[in-house]
């Protein structure tokens, strides 16, 4: 092992609790978002007679780890969009934020549901070897679907504390990239957050757990760039979380 291995191993090994995000780290719905994403605002932006077409860049630029709604409002920014905010429970077929998000939601599940969720392996062995070192486990998740998430691919039984947008919501959570949720599951497992270990795949996650004082910060590269999240603040950066067995 060198040292770099070694380092990364210590970290991980070292700490009391792993609070991992869903999306893009346990299981690939970041690549089933990312889709849903496109397909929103394909359509929306062909509606609205928009000449700036969405980009596939625009979902790590705008979109990536945020809250649903925060991703719509960013983004609708970035082509210079207003909309009205709308109910937290409009119609997907309305034109507004909350619609927009909404749709967006309707998008992802018809996706889930028609091809289910198979974790990654690598993640998987990851978290049997941490749960043998007597690690506590949480999922911290922008995603209200997290819950089904998490059912569908088999890894439910392996967190009992999940924190999703649902939470966050019902809370008062502030969304990633402040390190409040992150927070508030480590409270809830009971473990100070200089014994945690945040292990994420997007920006505003990496932002998030560098912001909060963590014991480290495990970027793993699904798409963001290694040095990327290196300046977002990760501590390290992994292809794959086995590679750190």
């Amino acid at each position: 092992m060198t040292d770099t291995r070694a380092t990364q191993k210590t970290a991980w090994t070292g700490a009391a609790a792993l609070l991992f995000d869903l999306d893009g780290v346990l299981t690939p719905t970041a690549v089933v978002h990312e889709q849903a994403w496109q397909e929103l605002f394909d359509g929306y932006l062909t509606e609205a007679g928009h000449p700036d077409a969405y980009q596939e860049s625009d979902y790590f630029d705008h979109i990536d780890g945020k809250p649903r709604f925060d991703g719509v409002r960013d983004f609708l920014t970035s082509r210079g969009i207003s909309l009205p905010e709308g109910p937290t429970d409009d119609d997907p077929a309305n034109t507004s934020v909350q619609g927009l998000g909404n749709r967006k939601n309707r998008i992802f599940n018809e996706i889930v549901d028609s091809r289910g969720v198979e974790p990654y392996a690598g993640s998987v062995r990851f978290i049997h070897a941490a749960l043998e070192l007597g690690l506590k486990l949480a999922v911290v998740s922008s995603s209200r679907n997290a819950p089904a998430v998490l059912k569908a691919a088999g890894l439910d039984g392996y967190f009992p504390v999940v924190v999703d947008g649902q939470v966050a919501a019902a809370v008062g959570l502030p969304g990633k990239p402040d390190p409040a949720t992150f927070r508030y599951a480590a409270a809830l497992l009971d473990v100070p957050a200089a014994g945690c270990v945040v292990v994420e795949d997007a920006v505003s996650g990496v932002q998030a757990g560098s912001a909060g004082n963590f014991r480290a910060v495990i970027g793993v590269d699904r798409g963001a760039g290694h040095q990327t999240l290196l300046d977002a603040g990760a501590t390290f950066v992994v292809d794959d979380l086995d590679d750190l067995l």
